[in-house]
């Protein structure tokens, strides 16, 4: 199976954790998509920004699905190393508005970073990705010794 290497809750019935949760589920309604867990400093700079992931394992392959609304291809990258797939990249927008009493322009960036260890039995030379309106989707194929072989019982 695999795990996500960001740090675990174990304390589940800690008030601060909920209250936290309970935070970061409101920032993350109000910033489309993403918790936010701000990482500023004060500044204003940039925030990690963590995409909800969806794993799935079937016979054949274990699925991830990263959803990165506002994010561009190009921004993305993906690895697998030792077994841990690792997803990264960076989210930028920029709105400006010129009209005849004033000039708006409002910039936000935000990086991303979600690891998760994976099985020894990943075919790493057959991993894909592909990315589409806004989901980053990769297969991990498994090695053909790791599939589950469905074997027929007969009457005797």
């Amino acid at each position: 199976m695999f795990r996500s290497l960001l740090p675990s809750t174990r304390r589940v019935n800690d008030p601060f954790l909920s209250l936290q949760r309970e935070m970061n589920r409101l920032f993350d309604d109000a910033f489309g998509g993403y918790a936010t867990p701000a990482r500023t400093g004060g500044d204003g700079g940039a925030r990690l920004l963590i995409p909800s992931v969806d794993v799935k394992e079937t016979e054949k392959t274990i699925e991830v699905e990263a959803e990165l609304p506002g994010v561009e291809e190009k921004d993305v990258q993906v690895t697998l190393e030792d077994n841990v797939l690792t997803i990264k990249g960076e989210k930028k927008a920029e709105k400006e508005e010129t009209k005849k009493d004033y000039y708006s322009c409002e910039r936000s960036y935000g990086s991303f970073l979600r690891s998760f260890e994976l099985p020894a039995n990943v075919d790493a030379g057959k991993v894909n990705a592909t990315f589409a309106k806004g989901v980053l989707k990769v297969t991990l194929p498994k090695t053909a010794a790791a599939q589950a072989k469905k074997i027929e019982v007969k009457a005797g």
